[in-house]
């Protein structure tokens, strides 16, 4: 009975290893297949007496284009089907106008806002309504904030001013445009590096030049996206925020209303007088050298020669008449 038992589980154990290389010989096919399949397609670009079946040729030189192109496009292939985890890249910014009391102690205010948030300021301008005045009621500024603090350096703003006239805040995502981006960054350097390959391999001058060629196009390329994907970094690290700040005298003389255009309209007139009148004094200076140095001894000149020629004309009639007596 033991003997019995024993010949079923030897039997049980055999049909088990033999199930189990049944179901690894197709995986050892398929990787041998795979392998062979790869060897071919390698096998162009090398010499020997192989035709390559049009993936190379036997003559020693370097793949054909199709070879070239079919790789380059395995490789941009498998590029963008990697899975890519990219933050959302959104540009933020600002537009804001506050009336302040001393727009000086704002601007200073607002700098140094700018520069606690490791921001800084791109342009600042100060200008008053009054020639003569010599108070800046008019100061606007432009300044860049890192994107993460966009909202706490707002709030920090409005309160450099007494109050808030107009804010407007606007917000552009560019995610899906740095996706596309970066999808082709890593399909040019693919190609890129195909065509190095290809350059190494080439035996003649005409197909090094033309590969270097085709390359040069290529980097040509990878330059301009890595441009416009360094702006679009640039924008989305980096937010801005245009400020104005006015006194209150400087936002009510900006109002509208009819006394004001006519304060305005006599302004205007007075002042177009008083550059006329200053125009005709700066032209009459201008003008009297000419007037003295030119115009004044020609007048001179022709004067004496019309006067000469009528004292010619006087003497020979008198002398007719004396002759006409006689």
């Amino acid at each position: 009975m033991k003997k019995i038992q024993f010949a079923v589980v030897l039997f049980l154990a055999f049909l088990t290893s033999c199930a189990e290389s049944a179901s690894n010989s197709p995986n050892l096919a398929r990787e041998s297949q795979t392998a062979s399949t790869n060897n071919d397609n390698l096998g162009g670009g090398g010499g020997g007496g192989g035709t390559g079946n049009g993936s190379g040729r036997g003559d020693g030189k370097p793949g054909n284009a199709p070879l070239a192109q079919q790789v380059s496009l395995n490789q941009a292939e498998n590029v963008q089907t990697a899975p890519t985890v990219i933050e959302r890249k959104i540009i933020r910014n600002a537009d804001l106008q506050l009336e302040a009391s001393s727009p000086e102690e704002s601007q200073q205010k607002i700098t140094a806002i700018a520069e606690s948030k490791n921001g800084f300021v791109v342009e600042s301008a100060q200008s008053g309504s009054d020639v003569k005045s010599t108070t800046l009621n008019t100061v606007t500024m432009t300044i860049r904030v890192p994107a993460e603090k966009f909202n706490e350096t707002l709030d920090e703003i409005r309160k450099t001013g007494t109050r808030v006239i107009s804010e407007t805040v606007k917000g552009q995502d560019v995610t899906e445009e740095f996706i596309d981006i970066e999808a082709r960054l890593k399909t040019e350097k693919a190609l890129e590096q195909q065509f190095i390959e290809i350059m190494k391999q080439a035996k003649s001058v005409s197909d090094a030049l033309n590969v270097q060629r085709e390359l040069a196009n290529v980097r040509g390329g990878i330059e301009k996206i890595e441009g416009r994907k360094r702006f679009l970094e640039n924008q989305a690290s980096l937010s801005t925020v245009k400020v104005s700040l006015q006194t209150p005298a400087a936002i009510s003389a900006s109002s509208t209303g009819f006394f004001y255009r006519l304060t305005k309209s006599l302004s205007s007139g007075f002042d177009f007088a008083l550059d006329f009148l200053l125009a005709l004094v700066t032209f009459t200076i201008a003008i009297l050298p000419f007037l003295l140095f030119i115009v004044l001894p020609i007048y001179l000149v022709l004067r004496y020669l019309l006067r000469k020629g009528r004292g010619r004309r006087s003497a020979s009639e008198i002398a007719q008449e004396e002759i006409k007596n006689g």
